[in-house]
């Protein structure tokens, strides 16, 4: 199994990439070397970087670098699946963001990106039943990033937080695969409820900045939430809606809204 991954890591072409855009942004930007090597170069896997870029992230006072390094190093063993997501979320970004034009980018900068690694982190804690760890994860992704995701939510993978101010997923929330949201998204309850009580998100959805989507309420597969609305009743699939609270405007104009990101209603 060690002999197969160490192959798998050789010929990883993800990682070979981003390697290879880091040694490039070096040499156009020497005052960057310092900090590219630190996250990047001196890694030998995907894994690795992203272990090092979370400790370093993350750690305080209150939790060292060496200690978070040592839990992300463990999660990123115990479970390949983390790895897969981080790809999947990378391939996302690279995709959705006109932003991005490298994958080094989301790596070193992107705040939605590196949240939703730290998420995943903590999520993997919160189901090995360490709850306070993950709780304290949850906290300073909150601090550092402004994003606010209860490890408790199940979050997939090819996820894609654009901008990412002052996202917050509530702890009974599922999203799917292959799901876009902007700035200012909210998934959460709609009272002291202490049960299932936050949205469902079905795969490919696209939900616009500063969309709220209230109580246990599912929206269906590769359908559109337009910026501003307030949801509070089911969506059904392929649809979009809009308005406060929002309604049903129409069909969700294409086969994959969150890969398209067009926001643009059809009247």
């Amino acid at each position: 199994m060690a002999e197969t991954r160490a192959k798998i890591t050789e010929i990883d072409p993800v990682w070979q990439r981003i390697s290879a855009e880091a040694e490039q942004a070096v040499r156009d930007e020497p005052m960057m070397g310092g900090l590219v090597h630190a996250c990047v170069l001196h890694h030998k896997t995907l894994e690795r970087a992203l272990s090092y870029r979370f400790a370093a992230k993350l750690s305080s006072n209150e939790m060292s670098m060496v200690i978070l390094r040592d839990i992300a190093d463990e999660a990123f063993a115990s479970d390949p699946s983390l790895a897969e997501a981080a790809r999947a979320d990378l391939m996302a970004v690279q995709d959705r963001d006109p932003a991005c034009h490298r994958l080094l980018q989301p790596i070193l900068y992107f705040k939605g990106y590196q949240a939703m690694q730290a998420y995943r982190i903590g999520h993997w804690l919160w189901k090995q039943g360490r709850l306070d760890l993950s709780y304290f994860i949850q906290m300073r992704t909150s601090e550092i990033f402004g994003i606010d995701i209860h490890p408790g939510a199940r979050i997939g993978k090819g996820i894609m937080i654009d901008h990412a101010h002052s996202i917050v997923i509530g702890e009974t929330a599922v999203v799917g695969d292959n799901v876009s949201m902007l700035h200012s998204v909210t998934l959460g309850g709609t009272g002291k409820e202490e049960e299932d009580r936050h949205p469902k998100i079905g795969d490919g959805v696209l939900i616009g900045a500063g969309a709220k989507v209230l109580g246990n309420i599912r929206v269906g597969h590769c359908s559109r939430i337009a910026a501003g609305s307030v949801v509070l009743e089911e969506v059904p699939p392929c649809s979009t809606v809009a308005g406060v609270p929002a309604k049903i405007v129409g069909e969700a104009g294409c086969d994959q809204p969150a890969v398209q990101m067009d926001q643009i209603l059809n009247h």
